[in-house]
């Protein structure tokens, strides 16, 4: 076991960092890997996966500045039926998180469910892109989907390794919507999502005197910010010309290598 090998823990902030940010956007789980991870190295507190996210979150807005502008011309059509679409979908997770969090919901800290999730999500993946090869998508948001993207991130709130931005692409693609564009979409939900959830799971981690070791975590956010950028980066591009069905494929592998690990 790689605990056993006593790594410096600045090694081990730097691969956890470098496990978010590769893996935050792309659909594959982030959270899935880093309970992975985190089977064979040392274990993190909450509040480190938690602030290491957002720093892979914060990092990717500067790729949709043009987008967040374009945004700000609310009196458009077209940018105000978004902007209520986005709205939507992050308020339908937010309450959902807000309960979920009442009740004490907790990730499952054992990696065979991630396994499952992933190999399901990657047979998914496969399906729908099987499906969707011959049919005609929009590059509009419909708002069933925009609903239905809001309750996929609690799909993946419930079932890590599921991916949230996974869940939120298929649900997309599914109701209608175009593959570049309904990873723009997820994109833009995730944001504010993810950035909520954060400060909210910090400021109730630091209410209650949670212990950190800072400079680990600036580590490992720095890392997690510039490798997420880059991986957003490709993505953005690989999704113009390929399909998702090698993500797919990705995700059945580790699984089934995961659960022939246990």
């Amino acid at each position: 076991m790689l605990c056993d090998m006593e790594l410096p823990p600045w090694i081990v902030a730097a691969l956890l960092g470098l496990i978010e940010g590769l893996t935050e956007f792309i659909p594959v789980s982030s959270t899935g890997h880093l309970l992975i991870a985190e089977h064979w190295l040392p274990r993190q507190s909450d509040l480190f996966n938690i602030v290491i996210q957002s720093g892979a979150v914060l990092a990717v807005l500067p790729l949709f500045r043009h987008r967040i502008r374009a945004l700000c011309e609310w009196r458009k059509r077209e940018n105000s039926t978004l902007i209520f679409q986005i709205v939507a979908a992050f308020g339908i997770t937010g309450v959902g998180g807000l309960i979920l969090d009442k009740f004490h919901y907790k990730l499952p800290e054992e990696p065979k469910p991630v396994a499952w999730a992933l190999i399901i999500g990657g047979i998914l993946f496969l399906v729908v892109e099987g499906l969707l090869k011959s049919r005609a998508l929009t590059q509009n948001h419909s708002w069933f989907g925009a609903i239905s993207v809001g309750f996929s991130q609690l799909v993946a709130a419930v079932f890590p390794g599921s991916s949230r931005s996974g869940t939120t692409i298929l649900t997309s693609m599914l109701t209608g919507t175009q593959r570049v564009a309904a990873t723009e979409f997820s994109f833009l939900v995730g944001i504010p999502t993810l950035l909520a959830a954060g400060a909210y799971k910090i400021f109730k981690a630091i209410k209650h005197g949670a212990q950190e070791d800072w400079g680990l975590l600036a580590i490992a956010t720095i890392v997690a910010a510039i490798v997420s950028f880059v991986s957003v980066k490709w993505l953005l591009r690989f999704v113009q010309s390929h399909s998702f069905s090698s993500f797919g494929i990705y995700r059945i592998i580790i699984g089934l290598l995961l659960l022939f690990a246990l």
